[in-house]
């Protein structure tokens, strides 16, 4: 057993491979965190950024598992100083989401039951408004008020060791930290206990004081590729390669979202993508408006996202296929023909404006903001850039959408 004060601590042997259970790609993170673990160096607090779906938390609990000797998400081969079975039942590991200003304990006790299944489970409040409703559209702001870092976050943090080398505290998405939790978290992080292990978890780092940024060591996870997620998918949730391969497309880097893509409805989501393009151009009022009142109805947010990614993927092969008029560089290539009759209507149009469109208002989808909106709005803009012209409406001012939206 090793002693909870020891300063030297041996953590893992060069024959475990970091993560190698669970995590998804992530080569070079976790090169250095292996690295870290076996040099026996730890630092007081460490910040993992990355984009969402890449798996911040997953490797979070990662390393607290690790420093705590808990044989899980990693492999130890034997050199486990924990009888626990995973860091949810470890006396020493507290993780810590963002939340509404209005949530039971009971709900956020359900999101780490399921998180305690899965690391790269959604559970993040913005994004999943509710565990029983998949067709919920509530916003719900997720954050870390100041009564909720004094109340929960700085208890844990005098809390000596029970069975583990140090008492790991989990804060993910600090960039929600609000600036009063903000500025009351740092005095932590200047007098650091010699017992506690900070891990914080942000998209943002813009949104972060520079001071809790330069006092964390910084773990970077990267987007992940098309080959990271198609092997998750076929290795963690027994798709087959077809369909594995089919989603990885599709998944804009985010790993955890694309999980719960539905093979069926994307495929035949594609086909009404390429009809979404040809009756924005025509600008057909009636069918545009009954395609988007479906779409709005009957996809969930993850599939509403996929959506999106299949319409990009869509207008990126025009655009290779237009500048190029090489097949080989086509994702899609059992669309060619559509595609070739797209860049043969469509000489002027301004794909890469249209793709940037996209990508902005799949932001205001995370948001929570009705899709049936957005999509409208989408069409409207489409109409004029499809044909090489500015959209009617200027980028400041796309409120002024709002009469044809609810008209």
């Amino acid at each position: 057993m090793y002693g909870r004060t020891d300063t030297n601590m041996k953590f893992i042997n060069e024959h475990i491979r970091f993560g190698d259970r669970r995590l998804v790609g992530q080569k070079n993170a976790r090169a250095q965190a292996q690295q870290m673990l076996l040099n026996e160096r730890l630092s007081h607090a460490y910040l993992i950024t990355g984009p969402d779906g890449s798996g911040k938390t997953a490797f979070a609990l990662t390393l607290a598992e690790i420093v705590n000797g808990v044989d899980h998400l990693t492999d130890l081969k034997g050199t486990a100083i924990s009888k626990k079975s995973s860091w949810y039942t470890h006396p020493d590991i507290h993780l810590f989401l963002p939340m509404p200003s209005t949530v039971g304990a009971s709900e956020l006790q359900a999101r780490l039951e399921l998180l305690s299944k899965d690391p790269y489970e959604i559970v993040d409040f913005t994004l999943r408004p509710a565990l029983t409703d998949t067709e919920s559209s509530k916003n719900r702001r997720a954050f870390y008020s100041i009564e909720y870092y004094h109340g929960e976050i700085r208890p844990k943090s005098v809390y000596k060791p029970n069975e583990g080398r140090k008492t790991v505290i989990i804060i993910t998405g600090i960039d929600t930290m609000r600036k009063e939790s903000a500025n009351a978290f740092l005095k932590l992080l200047e007098e650091p206990s010699d017992s506690v292990l900070f891990i914080l978890t942000a998209s943002k780092t813009d949104q972060l004081l520079p001071t809790i940024i330069s006092r964390c060591q910084h773990i970077r996870l990267s987007p992940l590729g098309e080959e990271d997620i198609k092997s998750g998918l076929m290795e963690y949730d027994g798709l087959s390669e077809e369909n594995a391969s089919y989603l990885a497309r599709l998944s804009d880097g985010n790993y955890a979202i694309t999980r719960f893509y539905d093979v069926p409805t994307m495929q035949q989501t594609r086909s009404e993508v390429i009809d979404f393009l040809r009756y924005s151009y025509t600008q057909d009022v009636a069918v545009l408006l009954k395609m988007i009142k479906d779409w709005n109805s009957s996809l969930n947010t993850e599939n509403q996202i996929a959506l999106c990614n299949t319409l990009e993927q869509i207008l990126r092969d025009i655009l290779i296929f237009r500048e190029s008029g090489n097949e080989h560089l086509v994702n899609n290539i059992d669309q060619i023909e559509v595609i070739r009759k797209f860049c043969d209507t469509m000489r002027d149009a301004r794909i890469e404006e249209m793709i940037e469109h996209l990508n902005e208002l799949k932001k205001l989808l995370y948001q929570n903001v009705q899709f049936k909106y957005i999509f409208t709005a989408l069409s409207l803009r489409y109409a004029h850039l499809m044909r090489g012209a500015d959209p009617v409406i200027k980028n400041d001012e796309t409120w002024r959408h709002m009469p044809a939206i609810t008209s």
